[in-house]
């Protein structure tokens, strides 16, 4: 890991291998480390950079609203600290996505290509919003254990519960580890992101989209419609795995990144 100092803070970036690079872009409220599988394969070929967003992981604490704008325009920064001027290839789950699209609009000319797992284009319902604020003063008044004593039974599949508890326990271990303050900081910047539904159709770099097929959070057939508004955008579908598809199936997922990064390199 390394520790860079960018738009005014410091952030724990893991950045291994050389090539043609990957920006990964860890879900919600987890760190880098849900990508391990993915930076171990893929590192052999090409540069992977994996940060800690804002608030999350090894990065310092925040208070307040962290939009999804400022996550994007973090990782501008972050690839600057780090001299990377070569597009790269944005990979994005959950969270991740929702940050993806900012990225789109904001940093275009450093995007050669987008990979989205296990996310959605469209904005909070009101009652979905409204659910995120309440869920941020639960987590301020309660502390993380509370989301890691909720969160696992909709991150993942049914035979993951039963048969992969280790990895249960790991995303458990992340969630109580990160800071109640940050983890309410990125509920209310979910709640008042903006709908990217109608950027869909203007997305012009190779797409790729991976749904676990189990998924509760973000539905195959969710996806499956927001990968038809994207030109040409190629659609993954990936059996025994719920919301948490690069952990649960991580062979499935690095199998189809790499597969999709060859195609268009």
């Amino acid at each position: 890991m390394k520790t860079i100092t960018a738009a005014g803070t410091t952030f724990a970036v893991d950045d291994r291998g050389t090539g043609s690079p990957i920006l990964f872009v860890h879900g919600f409220p987890l760190d880098h480390t849900m990508w391990e599988a993915q930076l171990e394969s893929l590192s052999r070929t090409h540069r992977v950079i994996a940060p800690d967003l804002r608030g999350f992981g090894k990065n310092a604490v925040v208070e307040g609203t962290v939009t999804m704008e400022q996550f994007a325009d973090d990782l501008a920064a972050i690839l600057d600290a780090l001299s990377v001027t070569e597009p790269v290839a944005f990979c994005g789950l959950s969270m991740g996505g929702y940050i993806g699209w900012q990225f789109f609009r904001r940093h275009l000319t450093r995007l050669s290509s987008l990979i989205l797992i296990d996310t959605v284009a469209k904005a909070d319902s009101e009652e979905g919003a409204a659910q995120r604020h309440k869920t941020a003063e639960t987590v301020l008044a309660q502390g993380a254990e509370v989301m890691a004593k909720v969160m696992p039974a909709k991150l993942f599949a049914e035979g993951t519960l039963k048969h992969k508890p280790a990895i249960v326990e790991r995303i458990k271990h992340v969630i109580c580890s990160t800071a109640p303050s940050s983890i309410a900081a990125a509920l209310r910047g979910m709640a008042v992101r903006s709908d990217s539904t109608p950027l869909l159709t203007d997305i012009d770099v190779p797409t790729l989209v991976i749904c676990g097929a189990e998924d509760q959070i973000t539905p195959p057939e969710e996806m499956r419609k927001m990968a038809t508004a994207i030109d040409e955008a190629e659609y993954a579908e990936v059996a025994n795995a719920g919301h948490m598809t690069p952990m649960e199936q991580p062979e499935a997922v690095t199998a189809a990144i790499r597969q999709f990064l060859a195609n268009h390199s």
